[in-house]
């Protein structure tokens, strides 16, 4: 999340025969942020409540939880603007980019989710250059595109695989059963070893719940940032550091599917990412670099 709306009233007193110092009043907004409870670790909040951290900012439960704290927790809780509206994101992409892109989404993909989800990896869309911001962000919504088929598919269509993305190997197994893993969300989150990764790393227990993928769009969103941000797979370097980094975007592909389809393996699947990115790219206003291709 980005500018967090918040005002601090400020007094001061000249002492002596000289008179007060008025500093200007508090704004409405102040007012109301003053009113809102004193957040309390260990208590019990449902989605919806707004409570006053101790750096005097606001926040908002987006689901229940039993006191987390809201700077820690970013997905149980969002800043919240005392005026009545959560905090602008301040994404490269606005929801009328987003909607052009996506023109026949599953309404399950939505532009809010994905502004939700930005809190788990602010560097995401956020590093370098304006230009460097638009590639990366392009970049992910073409490979998100090519996974998704236009960010309509939500689970793996191939119910033939679901049995197949379980490692037994893991020393957790698959518990909550042998064919539970199968691609899910915008990157197609899959293998019990994914679900796991990803779930530590965003304080979720999708090992044991990996349904959250399909069914909460925040989650999904974020479980495809993590993808993005902290992992290499086939390729030698995360997406997110080949944008930043100037490797271009081929170097996006390898790391996503590149045993697969680079080096000649499927030219077609390559070309369907990349005319996907020049055209998102197009629509940020932005050239796409070099390297296309991998």
């Amino acid at each position: 999340m980005s500018r967090r709306r918040i005002s601090a009233l400020l007094t001061a007193l000249v002492l002596g025969t000289a008179a007060p110092v008025l500093m200007p009043a508090p704004s409405a907004s102040a007012a109301a942020c003053s009113s809102y409870p004193a957040w309390v670790a260990g208590k019990a909040y449902v989605t919806g409540n707004i409570v006053r951290y101790t750096d005097g900012k606001a926040y908002i439960a987006e689901h229940d939880n039993p006191g987390y704290d809201p700077t820690i927790s970013t997905w149980y809780w969002e800043p919240y603007a005392c005026d009545g509206s959560t905090v602008p994101s301040g994404f490269v992409v606005s929801e009328a980019q987003f909607n052009q892109m996506f023109p026949s989404r599953n309404s399950f993909y939505t532009y809010s989710g994905l502004t939700a989800a930005l809190s788990a990896y602010p560097a995401f869309a956020k590093t370098g250059s304006d230009t460097v911001k638009k590639q990366e962000a392009a970049a992910f919504l073409a490979n998100v595109n090519h996974e998704t088929g236009g960010l309509v598919h939500i689970v793996e269509q191939n119910t033939a695989n679901y049995p197949h993305y379980c490692d037994w190997s893991q020393p957790y197994g698959c518990p909550a059963g042998q064919a539970a893993y199968y691609g899910r969300g915008p990157i197609q989150l899959s293998w019990n070893f994914n679900y796991k990764a990803a779930g530590d790393a965003l304080g979720l227990n999708l090992l044991g719940n990996p349904w959250l993928v399909q069914n909460d769009a925040a989650v999904a969103w974020k479980t495809g940032l993590w993808y993005w941000n902290t992992q290499s797979g086939p390729g030698t370097m995360t997406p997110h550091n080949a944008m930043v980094n100037q490797a271009g975007f081929g170097q996006t592909i390898r790391s996503i599917n590149g045993s697969l389809e680079c080096d000649g393996k499927n030219p077609a699947q390559v070309q369907s990412r990349v005319t996907a990115y020049q055209r998102f790219a197009s629509i940020l206003g932005v050239g796409p670099g070099g390297n296309l291709y991998c």
